[in-house]
This record gives structure tokens, sequence and C-alpha cells, in this order.
């Protein structure tokens, strides 16, 4: 069975393997307060949601909210096993790896920490980069390790060039870059820059991609994924 990797919009992806179901950053701005639908066996907020991006009507108070961040966890995914630290778990016969990250280029002094996640799922290695806003040092370059896959927000907290730059630093070979706001997806912005720096020309979105061990390309390849219709 391949593993499926889906967008659901802004930083939030769903990678449904044999193994088990992550769903990365489920913000009640993307999935709704009730998630309508989504489930999974394990969570992983990497920072917290915006108050901006939150809908209307959201911000009161939810049943369930995750540790350390306090991020409403949307119903549909409530008995989902949340993570939203850095550390090293594992849930449903799937390894995680979090570790720490910044928002931003000045050690989250501005905008704050994030968790970047590695899940091994079906004995591929994915890595989530949610909202990473500098380029990896040795450490966690190393901390983070061997990864076929990369998930990157693409957005104004990176250049072009400095998300080109973390998907060398990597090393992984199939890049899926999620652009965390309209703004960023408009042409000639943030993800059009990222395509070009890429070398990537008349991209075509699609609406998942299926990757095995074996299926893992051997150059690096940057699919662009549709954002699925909220759930």
């Amino acid at each position: 069975m391949a593993m499926e990797i889906t967008w659901f919009g802004g930083s939030c992806v769903r990678l449904k393997g044999r193994e088990g179901v992550v769903v990365a950053d489920p913000f009640r701005s993307i999935v709704g307060p009730t998630g309508r639908g989504l489930t999974a066996d394990i969570v992983s907020f990497g920072y917290p949601e915006d108050a901006e991006a939150q809908p209307r009507g959201s911000k009161g108070k939810a049943d369930l909210t995750s540790r350390l961040l306090g991020v409403p966890v949307p119903t549909s995914l409530a008995s989902a096993y949340v993570l939203d630290s850095p550390g090293e778990f594992e849930v449903h016969d799937v390894m995680i790896i979090g570790v720490r990250t910044f928002r931003d280029a000045e050690r989250g002094r501005s905008r704050g920490l994030s968790t970047a996640f590695v899940y091994e799922l079906d004995g591929v290695y994915a890595a989530h980069l949610g909202n990473v806003g500098h380029l990896l040092d040795q450490d966690t370059i190393r901390e983070i390790g061997h990864v076929d896959i990369v998930c990157l927000g693409i957005g104004p907290q990176l250049s072009a060039a400095q998300a080109a730059e973390i998907v060398t630093q990597l090393d992984a070979t199939l890049v899926v870059p999620m652009p965390l706001t309209e703004a960023a997806a408009a042409p000639d912005a943030d993800l059009a820059r990222f395509l070009k720096e890429m070398s990537v020309t008349d991209p075509q979105p699609a609406p998942k991609v299926n990757v095995t061990i074996s299926s893992v390309p051997t150059e690096t390849t940057v699919v662009l994924l549709e954002q699925r219709g909220r759930v």
C-alpha cells in the first residue's frame, strides 16, 4: 500500500499509510471546529494558530486542546494522539521525531517557536516543516536525519532561495510545497518564485500523491497539490 499525501490548505496535510494516518496542522481556520469528518491516528501541531487566521465564532473554548501550545483540536480528530512539541514518539507503529525550529531567523524572538516533525510511515520518511522561518543549522539537520519527502510551508517568512536551500539541506527528493496563505499562492508571489527557484516550469497540480519505498524519486521532484475541498 502506498502512502497517500493530501493537502487541505495552509500547512495542513494528511499522510495516509498502512501503518497509520497522520494529519499535520489541522487548524480550525482550515478544517473548521468540527474537522468536517477528517480523522487520523496521530495529529501534530508545529506552531500555534495565528489569532487573525481563526474563523469567526471559533475562538470559544474547545473541548480538547494540544498539551503544550493549547491549539484547539477539531472534534473529528479528538480520538487522535496529539503531538505539539519536540521529542521522539512511537504511535500506532509510526515513528515520529519532533525537532525544535523557529518561525523567524531570530530564534523565535519575532514570531515564536515551531516544531518540525519527521514521520516514518510504511518505511518512508516524511518531514513536515509547516512554518519554519530560517535555514537549518547542522545540529537541526542532524536531528531531522534522513528524509525522503519534505512538506515545506511557503510564504513571506522564507525567500524562494532560502526555501530551495532547505530542500538541498535535507536532501529530500520529493518536495511538496504548501503555500501558507492565498497571497503566497497568487501569481508571481512566494509559491511561483519558489517553483522558479526549483526550475519547475508549467506545474500541473495533482489531487494527491502516492509514495512507496520503491517509488521515491531518485532526483529532486516537486509535486504541487490541489487544495482538497473543505472536508
